[in-house]
């Protein structure tokens, strides 16, 4: 095995390699050219896309086969990151890249120097020569983020909003960053343009929903209600759906031997909760190891701060919590949910805001405010709740509808629609910034001859949030 330093090139042999970043970090990987571009969004491998050609990611291990990459890639960069945002580098351990062949073979390991500013890091790339693969260690660093490097890279990108991020430690954002596409289109010719989405999901199970008590064992509820108390925020009561939702994910992270929003079994926190009979129109989640009992759970809850904002979140109204222990190691796995549940006045709401939030927009831009369709809003509520059920995340559904397709299916008569989709984003303010800074997008929104909309939101699948806008004319 070679024990790498930076700039150190390595000749690789044939087949598939298994690349390894052990500890508190996210893997994410860019397929590119010689250029060092990527050709679209889906040569970016992250936890809310963790596939492509030749490229896979599970847990903190991509799977390489070079043979089997897109046509024309000759590089594979391999990136790594805090788990957990806004993680200062000093606090974390310095990464080290384990690299195996098909048999299990090491033939790599590569530690780069500490870092002390940078937030995110190229460890290493993959690189064709001739007609074989060669490893280069690189341990190069980026200041501003996992979003700079990506649009270095040719990826678009949206910012992450710190406010609405509901993490507790190593656990991954929902959508860091968020997935966003857009289309356009006027029937019946169906002209559009598209930003290529970013996640997809496996499929969840629903059950009805119908609320319920659970105990609290633990006296989960005697303490997270004072703090919120002394937060102002109302109390929240124990939910049965959230409870078992909690005890299978803390079991699924136990089984694995690590923190995650998606267990080994490839089925993430939120769908659990939709699995177990709970539609939420908010949801956060803790998701530590460490903590022995609920006490010092809680404890380290209110003092960190992402995880306290959570705790303390006035729009919760239900919580639970459930713990699992890793037999191997003797390690605790927490698992926190809190969420409000989804009703048809809360969901009226939330798509009025969105709505709002859009017209402030065309009406800086001087344009007129968009009135809201029902026929439209009928149609987006369904393109969101059947990307949930289906797991997906397109403007196609699986049968080849296009929104045009979904908006005459719905009854509408207009001739021009377009469409917004957006995933794992926490609030109309965070899902329309997203559009705003995105080209697509924007144009959707700013586009002077739409005159209606439709807004429509699901909870679920593996993003956690999905939102659709359509536009008519």
């Amino acid at each position: 095995m070679s024990e790498m330093v930076p700039g150190g090139n390595l000749p690789l042999p044939g087949g598939a390699l298994s690349v390894r970043v052990p500890g508190p970090l996210d893997v994410c990987a860019l397929v590119t050219d010689d250029s060092g571009r990527v050709r679209g969004d889906g040569d970016f491998v992250f936890y809310n896309q963790p596939t492509a050609p030749g490229v896979r990611l599970q847990g903190d291990t991509l799977t390489l086969e070079p043979a089997r990459l897109r046509p024309g890639a000759t590089r594979v960069t391999v990136v790594v990151g805090a788990a957990e945002p806004g993680t200062p580098p000093t606090r974390l351990p310095a990464p080290t890249l384990h690299v195996t062949d098909p048999h299990g073979r090491a033939l790599a390991r590569f530690t780069p120097p500490p870092s002390q500013r940078e937030t995110v890091l190229l460890l290493a790339e993959f690189y064709k020569r001739g007609d074989g693969w060669k490893l280069r260690a690189l341990g190069q660093g980026y200041a501003d983020g996992l979003a700079g490097l990506a649009r270095d890279f040719g990826v678009d990108v949206a910012e992450d909003v710190a406010e609405g991020d509901t993490s507790s430690t190593y656990r991954r954002p929902t959508a860091g960053p968020p997935a966003y596409a857009a289309t356009g289109g006027t029937a019946p010719a169906g002209r559009h343009t598209t930003a290529s989405p970013r996640a997809t999901a496996p499929r969840p199970a629903h059950a009805p929903h119908a609320p319920s008590p659970a105990p609290d064992p633990d006296g989960f509820l005697t303490l997270v209600n004072p703090a919120r108390a002394t937060a102002g925020s109302p109390p929240v009561s124990l939910d049965a759906r959230l409870a078992s939702a909690a005890r299978a994910h803390a079991a699924a992270m136990a089984a694995a031997g690590r923190l995650g929003t998606e267990g080994a079994d490839g089925v993430s926190v939120h769908q659990r909760v939709t699995a177990a009979g709970y539609r939420y129109l908010a949801m956060g989640e803790h998701l530590v190891s460490g903590p022995r009992t609920a006490a010092e759970f809680v404890a380290y809850c209110l003092r960190t701060e992402q995880a306290r904002r959570t705790l303390h979140d006035p729009a919760f109204t239900h919580a639970a919590s459930a713990q699992a222990t890793d037999g191997r190691t003797g390690s605790t796995y927490w698992t926190a949910l809190w969420a409000s549940p989804f009703t048809p006045d809360g969901l009226a709401r939330t798509a009025a805001e969105v709505v709002d939030l859009t017209n402030r927009e065309r009406a800086r831009a001087g344009l007129r405010a968009l009135a809201v369709d029902p026929l439209l809003t009928t149609a987006a509520q369904a393109h969101s709740a059947d990307m949930v059920a289906r797991a997906f995340y397109s403007h196609t559904s699986p049968e080849g509808s296009r929104p045009w397709d979904r908006a005459a299916a719905a009854g509408s008569a207009r001739r021009t629609i377009g469409e917004n989709i957006a995933c794992g984003q926490r609030s109309p303010a965070e899902v329309v910034d997203g559009w705003m800074n995105s080209p697509g997008h924007r144009a959707n929104i700013l586009k002077p001859a739409f005159t209606h909309i439709g807004v429509g939101f699901e909870g679920g699948g593996a993003s956690g949030t999905y939102w659709t806008q359509l536009f008519g004319a």
